[in-house]
């Protein structure tokens, strides 16, 4: 089964208006989603375009990717210019910062939201209503991403959020359910209402991170299915760390069995077949990864593969995983 052809969101803004400002990227906890994240916003990242990543989850993965200091508290930040022309900048959201930039934004409080904070009103709030933590931080990236949307100040040609897992993105992204029950009407729930209109437009687009792994592929495909009600567009689905492979299905089987002969020069006899033996090992691996392949063909979306970096993850390495995505996603993004 093909995939489906691929999508253009990683070409420059169309005359009539952005597409797809808003890139969200989840991923199952350990499958490099805050790396995908980084890279794509670097992919993004052309031709003098600004794009800001966002991370939610206080873990600090974005700054120790750049080899940067921290961004918790420091508001948005150039992180590195890219090899393309562009500039990526980070921003950390924690929601005791959001809700006080809520609080100013809204009700004016200035001094006494902080007040507010020094009695533990922030945790409290959070606390009775955890949807109330969701909504103030899709609240800030809904900031920043519509900036270039509604021809504000310091806009952003695309905006990269690094979410929750794909265990939790449906219900963090689902923001009228969260409000429910906390506001009828009011500045929460018109803000909640904006934030949803920028979710299920053409300008945002849910990316998911994989292994190719049966449990990281198993919440991927229920991420899938969970999202569908949100109605928020899916974008691709990225493999990320798969095995490197230049041989055909046949020839991995022959070394699975050990029939594919390997003769390296210099070594010996026994040294060979232990090679030989090794490899037949990395062989499997990769047919067991080819089955997987169809399990993801299987949701109809596009499929982007990143393979494992032996030598790890530094900013050069993310340049090259946003290559890589460039070449895979559009051919139309000039370098």
């Amino acid at each position: 089964m093909e995939s489906p052809a691929r999508p253009g969101w990683l070409k420059p803004p169309p005359p009539n208006g952005p597409k797809h400002t808003l890139h969200i990227v989840s991923g199952k906890g350990g499958t490099g989603k805050t790396t995908i994240a980084a890279s794509l916003a670097c992919a993004l990242a052309t031709e003098g375009r600004r794009v800001l990543v966002c991370e939610v989850e206080g873990r600090e993965g974005i700054s120790q990717l750049f080899d940067a200091d921290p961004l918790r508290g420091a508001g948005e930040r150039r992180l590195v210019r890219t090899p393309t022309g562009g500039t990526v900048h980070g921003l950390s959201i924690d929601p005791e910062n959001a809700l006080m930039e809520y609080l100013e934004t809204f009700y004016h409080l200035g001094l006494a939201g902080k007040a507010l904070d020094r009695f533990g009103v922030v945790d409290f709030a959070t606390s009775i209503a955890p949807g109330l933590q969701d909504v103030l931080l899709t609240g800030k990236v809904y900031e920043v991403a519509r900036r270039l949307i509604k021809g504000l100040p310091q806009p952003y040609d695309a905006v990269v959020l690094d979410a929750p897992p794909t265990g939790r993105i449906a219900k963090f992204l689902n923001v009228p359910e969260a409000v429910a029950d906390l506001a009828k009407m009011g500045p929460i729930r018109s803000q909640a209402d904006s934030i949803t209109a920028l979710l299920r437009s053409e300008h945002t687009v849910v990316h998911l991170v994989t292994l190719l792994e049966d449990m990281p592929i198993t919440e991927t495909c229920e991420a899938v299915t969970d999202l569908g009600p949100t109605k928020i567009e899916l974008g691709a689905v990225i493999a990320n760390m798969a095995t490197p492979n230049t041989l055909d299905h046949d020839q991995l089987v022959r070394a699975v069995q050990g029939e594919l002969p390997i003769m390296v020069p210099g070594l010996s006899e026994v040294d060979n077949k232990a090679l030989a033996a090794e490899f037949a090992v990395d062989a499997q691996r990769m047919l067991d990864e080819d089955q997987r392949r169809s399990r993801l063909d299987e949701l109809r979306l596009p499929i982007v593969e990143i393979d494992q970096d032996p030598l790890g993850i530094d900013t050069a390495a993310l340049f090259g995983i946003a290559a890589r995505l460039r070449d895979q996603l559009s051919g139309e993004v000039r370098a």
